[in-house]
């Protein structure tokens, strides 16, 4: 209402002055009067932010061109002592040794602070860098170069966030299986390279504050080396949420969950792999040294069945909860810091990731042997150091620079000679089930399929002995003195669908009889050449197989055992 009324006043002596001025005044001075009226009503007009006239600098959508002076202007205003003593005495205090260059998506810049001035100073106010050369924080990234001197700086200033920019198609998304002996991609860099990691020979700490990509990472980890068809995977979800369930169907050992009888499936699983270490030693050291000159597992080596050294690989999400259960912890402890000195060389990997990166989370003997380590935000040194290593952060590696968007994201440490900014493979749950269900499909092939994922787990307070495997396979040679390997398959699956269905679904009598063979060796049985005649031809022929007596004569020490045990 009340601008319909400051409307009416204003237009009615807008219409009284153009009828009458034309009349009483030249005609220059109502031009004049018209200008001034038209600049008066568009000041009281405007808001601050909208200004009629204004000269602020408007800057292009376009990302501008990265420029040694405006360079020097960012690190000008960054508070380093260091840097603004030596510019007001030289203009040119800071050095470029080369051109600022493309470089992928974003550009490089190779630069030499003051003397006195070290790049994790810079790195430490990545984010007042960020704002002095006007980009977005993902999009600035310093780094040093400590192989020239701890003053020599490489920027890169990308021309997108890195947490939002499109990251190329992972390359393991092909069909086909990988070898855990050679490098696999595992994530992008900065510039979108590929970042390669060699799972074999490392023992790995993964550390981040909760929901920074912690769990993903395992979880890509862990189907990393289930696209292996010789890995027996080791896989523990103590955050109990069923993150790592899409790998269930090719693990050996699984459990989600933090209960009683979850720990004490835990620590059954940890004791049986202490044992096996003891045992690969043993093999090793008594190897010929033309098949084993350096003392570990070689590719050949871990190819040969029969000598059982493939590839174990143990991931744990949440592992403080072993480390701090009041029964268990101590003896946890001492198993994995075990497997963490003496398992890389005798083919056995652990990976243990924590949303809680201190002492009592991971034990300092583990972390400080760990190889191989991946620290996504976390929010203090004590925490970086301990995902990182012993003065990274006073090297300026420093997850705690990472922001809250930067998910996946983190630096990788112990792959290359310095650690990387990683940003992880976003691989969301239908798309890993599809990837395990890939892998699952190879074991089948292989004849590796083995323990939860075969459905011969173990309960959790029973040792080996206890499985129903014997007592099955007598059942299903039945009353005959021996049997092929293959019609043994066959007749289990007839006995247990749920279990045994999976060996009967593999293409070729050799690959079931691998697989029982597999079973069975953890066991003490190992199938041999057996006579027999088959079904279809009626044909006498050797084939793989068991004799009765062998299952029978387990069955009766296994419980001898029992009993005096």
């Amino acid at each position: 209402m009340l601008r319909l009324i400051q409307l009416g006043l204003v237009s009615t002596v807008g219409l009284v002055l153009v009828f009458t001025l034309p009349n009483v005044l030249p005609e220059w001075v109502i031009w004049a009067c018209g200008a001034i009226a038209v600049g008066l009503l568009g000041k009281l007009g405007s808001t601050r932010d909208n200004p009629v006239v204004s000269s602020r600098a408007v800057l292009s959508t376009q990302v501008q061109k990265l420029t040694s002076d405006n360079v020097v202007q960012a690190l000008s205003v960054l508070g380093i002592a260091g840097i603004n003593q030596a510019l007001a005495k030289n203009p040119n205090a800071i050095g470029f040794t080369a051109p600022i260059t493309r470089d992928g998506p974003g550009w490089r810049a190779d630069v030499d602070l003051p003397p006195g001035v070290t790049v994790s100073e810079v790195v430490e106010r990545r984010a007042k860098l960020a704002s002095g050369l006007g980009r977005p924080l993902g999009c600035v990234w310093p780094e040093g170069n400590a192989e020239v001197h701890p003053g020599r700086m490489v920027l890169w200033v990308g021309d997108q966030d890195l947490s939002k920019s499109r990251q190329a198609a992972w390359p393991l998304r092909k069909p086909g299986t990988v070898d855990l002996f050679k490098p696999q991609p595992f994530g992008t860099d900065q510039r979108g390279r590929w970042v390669d990691i060699t799972l074999m020979f490392i023992s790995m700490v993964i550390g981040a504050i909760p929901r920074m990509g912690k769990t993903f990472t395992l979880r890509e980890l862990l189907l990393i080396a289930a696209l292996d068809p010789r890995a027996e995977l080791h896989s523990f979800d103590l955050k109990g949420t069923g993150d790592l369930s899409p790998l269930a169907p090719v693990s050996h050992r699984y459990r989600a969950g933090d209960e009683p009888e979850d720990i004490a499936y835990a620590v059954a699983d940890l004791r049986a792999l202490a044992d096996e270490l003891r045992r690969r030693a043993k093999v090793i050291r008594e190897l010929p040294k033309d098949l084993c000159p350096e003392n570990k597992v070689t590719p050949e080596l871990a190819g040969k069945k029969s000598l059982g050294l493939h590839p174990i690989v143990i991931g744990v999400d949440e592992c403080q909860k072993w480390f701090e259960h009041p029964e268990y912890g101590a003896e946890i402890e001492e198993v994995c810091t075990d497997l963490v000195k003496r398992g890389p060389a005798l083919g056995i990997v652990i990976i243990l990731a924590t949303q809680r990166p201190d002492a009592k989370s991971i034990p300092t003997a583990i972390s400080d042997n760990a190889v191989m380590r991946f620290c996504l935000k976390v929010t203090g040194q004590q925490a970086n150091d301990m995902v990182l290593g012993t003065s990274s952060y006073r090297n300026g590696i420093r997850a705690t620079t990472l922001s809250f968007r930067d998910k996946g994201i983190g630096y990788l440490a112990g792959e290359g000679d310095e650690p990387r900014i990683t940003r992880g493979v976003y691989i969301d749950g239908p798309d890993a089930e599809k990837l395990a269900a890939r892998a699952r499909t190879a074991r089948l092939a292989a004849g590796r399929l083995t323990g939860y994922a075969a459905g011969l787990d173990l309960a959790p307070e029973e040792d080996e002995n206890t499985s129903t495997l014997l007592a099955d396979v007598l059942t299903a040679i039945g009353d005959a003195e021996k049997a092929w390997s293959e019609c043994i398959v066959d007749r289990l699956a007839e006995l247990r669908p749920a279990v045994y269905g999976p060996w009967a679904e593999l293409p070729t009598g050799a690959a079931k009889a691998t697989q029982l063979s597999t079973a069975l060796k953890p066991l003490g049985i190992t199938t041999k050449q057996v006579w027999g005649n088959d079904a279809d031809t009626g044909k006498g022929a050797n084939r793989m197989g068991v004799k009765r007596e062998w299952i029978a004569d387990a069955l009766t020490e296994r419980d001898q055992n029992r009993k005096s045990g």
